[in-house]
């Protein structure tokens, strides 16, 4: 009794994709070039997208209200912290959040800004001069802690009329709430450099 040889498997036939009932219609297929050239970049999907938007659904989590909103959640969540406010240079394994666990370890303050929305932005405070070193657990000053920073979109308060004219504005006259969205740079976390 020999062994028989083990059946082969036969290929499976492709399987059609099914678009989804939100997605776009597929970009056109791009194909490859005589070696060494690049393909032209894909095409922006949809009217209005630019190629560093192609990427973002149409869902509402990419509007700027539900960006403001997941802001104030995050400020909401530090004035309930029940966490001590603690200004201390030590990392602590024990809570699960990356800004104590850091070898840069850092804090989270309210940056307030009334002629802005979100007026309230958490803001990065970085907890030690210098790092944490692994092996010791004890700051390391031949080592610094410096300060992430991220450009965030924020709407400001423009004033129309507050030109210097060389009249006075009258203190009864109110400036009309009119909002132009900026960037605005804010601390996001520390990172240690040597």
């Amino acid at each position: 009794m020999g062994a028989e040889p083990p059946a082969r498997a036969e290929p499976l036939p492709p399987v059609p994709a099914r678009p989804l009932s939100h997605a776009q219609p597929p970009a056109p297929s791009r194909t490859r070039g005589r070696w060494g050239e690049r393909p032209a970049p894909a095409p922006p999907r949809g009217p209005g997208r630019s190629l560093a938007l192609a990427w973002a659904p149409d869902d509402p989590y990419t509007t700027m209200e539900d960006y403001e909103q997941s802001i104030q959640d995050m400020v909401r969540q530090l004035k309930n912290s029940s966490e001590p406010g603690d200004t201390k240079c030590q990392v602590n394994l024990r809570l699960w959040r990356s800004n104590r666990r850091s070898l840069s370890p850092w804090a989270y303050s309210i940056n307030h800004d009334a002629t802005r929305i979100p007026a309230d932005i958490p803001e990065a405070r970085c907890l030690c001069t210098g790092c944490i070193n692994p092996f010791t657990m004890q700051e390391d000053r031949t080592m610094a802690s410096i300060p992430i920073y991220s450009r965030l979109p924020v709407r400001r308060l423009l004033c129309q009329g507050s030109g210097d004219t060389g009249q006075k504005r009258s203190t009864k006259k109110k400036c009309p709430k009119k909002y132009q969205t900026v960037m605005e740079t804010i601390a996001v976390g520390c990172t240690c450099i040597f």
